[in-house]
């Protein structure tokens, strides 16, 4: 049985192992495959089984590909397949939860904790001799924030986001909750309406997953609602947030900075309206990324197709 890995160097830049997937067939990796639909098919050639994180695998691809009988999703999200002809031709898809709620929670936490300290630019400053010429005993740059006693207002309640209010919880902060459906458990966290969270919020972190009811949840109309000077957050979907619309906040102090994760177009363009806005940290879709969590990805990957082989799947999506 012949396996095939499409892009395999994000989660596996070399500091992982293919053997537990090895194990059971014939495996080429990739490190990268070319987004066409030619690449693609002749990549995945006679495989049964396909892993992809990124490379799309559409219904053209789906159709020119007769051998595929699994697609295992490197990723939680799996909206880079197209699931209506995976189903037609009998593909089995299976998804990676929950293998990065720590991870995320903890990268998100450290981009707030950035954007009230500034901890990065306060360093630079430092080694580039600002403190040496200093008259003072100390200074800083930007303005330092104390997050006790501040309210933080979650955009979904999934793993991640009450992880997030676990520790948002330790850090003193009050915590209101957003999500489609009203959780059962509101220990951690006070359920509101939206625009209620919108309105009290000191900080805003995005948690949710990208949809046609959330595509677009951050714009012009709802940044209107937000407290002045309010920090915003996003570890989950670039395309939640219309960043033309964040830029413009930004610039008029409506939103007093940003901590982004994603972005709407991945890699970045050149040409995105937030690359050189001073008070907008971006990092480049790494939250997910620490070795345990990839361990984590590649060990379920692995558990995955076992299943599947065995004949009861598991983390089934289509």
């Amino acid at each position: 049985m012949k396996i095939v890995v499409l892009d395999g160097h994000t989660l596996n830049p070399g500091d992982l192992t293919w053997n537990g997937i090895g194990a059971l067939g014939e495996l080429v990796v990739y490190d990268r495959t070319q987004n066409t639909t030619e690449s693609i098919v002749q990549a995945i050639d006679d495989a049964a089984v396909v892993f992809t994180n990124k490379t799309p695998l559409s219904a053209e691809v789906l159709r020119k590909t007769l051998a595929l009988k699994y697609i295992g999703v490197l990723a939680t999200g799996y909206n880079v397949v197209d699931l209506s002809s995976a189903r037609e031709q009998g593909i089995v898809v299976t998804n990676i939860p929950s293998y990065g709620t720590a991870a995320v929670a903890q990268f998100t936490m450290g981009m707030i904790l950035q954007l009230c300290h500034r901890i990065g630019e306060h360093s630079s400053a430092v080694h580039l001799g600002a403190w040496s010429l200093c008259p003072d005993f100390c200074f800083w740059d930007f303005p330092l924030i104390e997050l006790a006693g501040k309210t933080i207002g979650l955009v979904g309640y999934g793993k991640i986001g009450r992880k997030m209010a676990q520790i948002s919880k330790a850090f003193g902060l009050n915590v209101l909750v957003h999500s489609r459906t009203k959780p059962s458990k509101q220990d951690l966290g006070k359920y509101v309406s939206f625009e209620k969270l919108l309105q009290k919020s000191d900080i805003i972190s995005l948690h949710c997953p990208l949809t046609n009811e959330t595509k677009d949840l951050i714009n012009k109309e709802t940044i209107q609602k937000m407290k002045t000077g309010v920090l915003l957050v996003n570890t989950a979907r670039g395309a939640l947030v219309v960043e033309e619309d964040l830029k413009e906040a930004l610039l008029s102090g409506k939103i007093a900075a940003a901590a982004l994760d994603v972005v709407s177009v991945e890699p970045m363009q050149k040409d995105n309206p937030l690359l050189g806005v001073a008070n907008c940290i971006i990092t480049p879709h790494i939250a997910w990324a620490t070795k345990e969590a990839r361990m984590r990805l590649m060990a379920t990957a692995t558990e995955n197709l076992k299943a599947f082989l065995n004949g009861k799947p598991v983390n089934v999506v289509a």
